[in-house]
């Protein structure tokens, strides 16, 4: 579980709409062939419909979400070790009760990792000891280790799409200012409107949270116009200069 600390807990909110990936232990209350296993879950890739469990934090009624893939790892007897990639939102307790039923039985979870949030995997993971010895290491002077567990903010929304400023752009979007199109100095494909998009610096130093105006294309066209509405400044007032001295 990714924790944020001072400014980044602004941006970490952005992690509750990405992807996610679990690896999850099922047990299916009876004895099914494997094959039928494997053919029942492939049909569960894709976009499912789910009605989220009575104890849960969103209104009870169905919804759609998709399913990146499922992947079986091990079975064992009536125990089934799978991994899944799907839309943030999904129960992964209700995709296996549902399995369950489509096998004409039921199936429960016995256990879940989370394995990847956005940009964040099981190959970032630090543990309350790591982070304790890091510290110690940090009091002798040697910051190498806890560089490595506090991450910088902008690892967040690496997984955005991106638009970099001028720097004479910057203090404006600071100050709440949406961006125009001549503050742009690069910007990457693949932008679609209304997107959440990262503004970055020309030193990639995370300016604010925005949603496109307008596709990457159309902005590459025009010479002025707004590109996107500020969403959320993360970066202080008057870090940049508002003028570059002559």
């Amino acid at each position: 579980m990714p924790i944020a600390l001072n400014n980044a807990t602004k941006v970490v909110g952005t992690l509750l709409k990405s992807g996610k990936e679990y690896i999850a232990l099922m047990y299916i209350h009876k004895k099914i062939n494997e094959n039928e296993i494997k053919k029942t879950l492939n049909e569960f890739i894709g976009e499912i419909t789910q009605l989220p469990p009575k104890k849960s934090s969103v209104k009870r009624q169905h919804r759609q979400r998709n399913i990146y893939y499922l992947k079986i790892i091990e079975i064992e007897d009536q125990y089934v070790l799978f991994k899944v990639g799907c839309q943030a939102g999904t129960y992964i307790r209700k995709l296996i009760h549902d399995f369950g039923l489509k096998l004409g039985t039921k199936a429960h979870m016995v256990q879940l990792i989370r394995t990847k949030a956005g940009p964040f995997t099981d190959k970032n993971w630090s543990s309350l000891h790591d982070l304790k010895d890091a510290y110690e290491y940090y009091k002798e002077g040697n910051e190498k280790e806890l560089k490595k567990i506090i991450l910088p903010l902008e690892e967040i929304t690496s997984f955005l799409p991106k638009i970099w400023i001028s720097d004479t752009t910057v203090d404006s979007i600071c100050h709440g200012a949406d961006l125009a199109i001549p503050g742009i100095s690069k910007i990457e494909s693949g932008i679609l409107k209304d997107d959440l998009i990262a503004i970055l610096t020309l030193k990639g130093e995370l300016v604010c949270l925005a949603t496109a105006s307008k596709t990457s294309e159309e902005i590459i066209e025009k010479d002025k116009g707004l590109a996107s509405k500020t969403k959320r400044v993360i970066m202080k007032e008057n870090t940049y200069p508002k003028f570059l001295k002559k």
